[in-house]
């Protein structure tokens, strides 16, 4: 006999109903509360530069409360994504149930309230029946078992539903909030009511296409993409093409669920030394994120758009400003030997070049990020090889184009520059496929772009720009070699700015004619011009020593 049939066919789902409504109601309060703390309460605070013992002790309290908010959150939202869903299931059901007995009634079997079907057509027929008689007989019977076993079929899947959704409540513990364990476990709670609500990680789209991406987050419902944030950041994190604030949101969960588990290691004993440093550029990345978070300039906020401890030496993908409603959008590519160690460096770097931007630009709003989305080399032989930048090109160019996609309102002035060896990844990325998509591209100390002629890079040679210190040995002893020709040479067919300032990592000092001139080139403005680098001539054999 079936159970809870005609509980099932009369069930009045709006207590559920409101019951999901109220979690959610929780879950955007929790994350709002978390956005308060962190532009209001540990921001601030950051900004001041605060400091001391008292100083050290309070941060930790606050940050690991304004992570707990994030924890929260996450908990909140399994929740309502599985009450949400064993409502669907059970709706369902329900609705399969009703359909199901109508079809039985206008079939003429009777259903009654404990869900047993009966045939209410004439008697069994006598064996004196002729054969078609008999076969009609036959017939009912087989369809009465199959409207019995219909009915099952409703029950068993409402009642599968409701049980496996009363294990993953009881797995999922929104007061967890332990600093250390609450933010993992939340995760996988999150990627638990993920797979309960068929939200599965293999539809995350796997190829870089900012385009796929894009529609396919576009598709989603609120509830769905913020699930997928908290299931799977490490993966929506790095989707080129969603918007930045969405991709800011993953990543930074990605930061504080690293900075954990570093800290359990660290704590065991644990810490190796390749996670120390990685847990150290961690901690620094924080930091810049919490002084970030207390500005008044929204134009100084930063999003993180990359975040990976596990990829060799780090990488990560940090904007200032927001690169979606941006007016000039800059990408800058560091060089050899950067790591997540100095992202606090890098971020620097990227201010300066914003300040420069919006000085010359006559305040134009400005998003400047720095992209250290690949393993940049050591200084050992594989900064003498394209090898690293063949492999970063395309993840890259991925990058530029999901700028594009995500980008809102009138279309951005792009530029992206490279530095030293991430020159020779800016080159590599547009000279193949379809390009980076950008409206300038600078370079400064590059020992070569892979490529012979400004024109193989898919632009207008006139807003390709190189600028070169005369003491910086890899613009005029390290080009020409392994790299591509030097694109600080006439013949490379680009154009040079003038570059006032001395050795290899001196083009972003402060005040000088070299900062100013990147400025005016990301704002849309040409630069002051400077002199192409002339290439050594070499004396007749027997002379001695080169000409220049």
């Amino acid at each position: 006999m079936p159970e809870n049939f005609n509980e099932l066919l009369k069930q009045d789902f709006s207590d559920l109903e409101a019951a999901v409504d109220s979690w959610r109601k929780l879950a955007k309060a929790l994350e709002e509360a978390q956005a308060r703390h962190r532009h209001k309460v540990t921001g601030p605070l950051h900004a001041s530069n605060w400091h001391g013992t008292d100083a050290s002790y309070a941060f930790l309290q606050m940050e690991a409360n304004e992570t707990q908010l994030g924890t929260a959150q996450s908990d909140v939202t399994s929740i309502a994504t599985v009450l949400a869903t064993v409502h669907t299931k059970m709706r369902e059901a329900q609705e399969d149930l009703r359909r199901c007995v109508r079809t039985a009634e206008l079939d003429g079997y009777a259903v009654d309230d404990h869900g047993n079907v009966t045939d209410r057509s004439t008697s069994c027929p006598t064996g004196n029946a002729d054969t078609e008689a008999q076969e009609e007989h036959q017939l009912r019977i087989a369809k009465l078992e199959g409207y019995q076993n219909d009915i099952q079929y409703c029950l068993d899947a409402a009642g599968t539903a409701s049980w496996e959704g009363m294990q993953l409540l009881q797995q999922i513990d929104a007061f967890n909030l332990d600093k250390d364990y609450g933010a993992s476990k939340a995760e996988e709670g999150a990627r638990k009511a993920a797979e309960f609500a068929h939200l599965d990680e293999d539809a995350i789209p796997s190829k870089k296409d900012p385009k796929e991406n894009a529609k396919w987050w576009s598709g989603l419902s609120e509830q769905e993409r913020q699930e997928y944030l908290d299931a799977y950041p490490e993966k929506i994190g790095w989707l080129d093409g969603i918007p930045s604030t969405d991709r800011d949101e993953a990543n930074r969960k990605v930061v504080d669920l690293q900075l954990a588990e570093y800290e359990m290691k660290k704590q065991n004993g644990e810490l190796g030394i390749r996670d120390q440093r990685q847990y150290e550029g961690l901690q620094k990345l924080k930091d810049s994120l919490g002084k970030s978070d207390g500005s008044n300039d929204e134009n100084k906020r930063l999003y993180v758009l990359g975040i990976d401890t596990k990829a060799r030496d780090g990488r990560a993908v940090v904007s200032q400003g927001n690169p979606d409603t941006a007016r000039n959008v800059a990408v800058q590519v560091p060089g050899t030997d950067n790591d997540l160690t100095n992202v606090d460096d890098q971020i620097d770097r990227v201010d300066r070049l914003q300040q420069a931007a919006q000085d010359k630009g006559g305040g134009e709003s400005t998003a400047v990020v720095s992209w250290l989305g690949y393993d940049a080399p050591e200084v050992d032989g594989s900064m003498a090889t394209t090898g690293r930048a063949d492999a970063a090109a395309g993840d890259l160019r991925s990058f530029t184009h999901g700028l594009r996609e995500s980008h809102t309102g009138e279309r951005a002035h792009m530029t992206v520059l490279g530095h030293s060896y991430g020159s020779t990844v800016v080159g590599d990325a547009a000279a193949h496929s379809n390009g980076i998509d950008a409206d300038d591209v600078v370079v400064v100390g590059s020992p070569g772009m892979t490529v012979d002629h400004a024109k193989d890079l898919q632009m207008d040679p006139n807003h390709v720009w190189a600028g070169w210190a005369p003491d910086d040995i890899v613009s005029t002893v390290a080009s020409n070699k392994t790299l591509g020709e030097n694109p600080a040479e006439q013949d490379f067919g680009g154009k040079i700015f003038n570059v006032d300032t001395e050795g290899h990592g001196g083009y972003w000092d402060k005040g000088s004619e070299s900062l100013a001139n990147q400025g005016r080139i990301i704002a849309g403005m040409p630069p002051r011009p400077g002199e192409y680098r002339v290439p050594p001539q070499y004396n007749p054999p027997g002379e001695s020593g080169p000409k220049w």
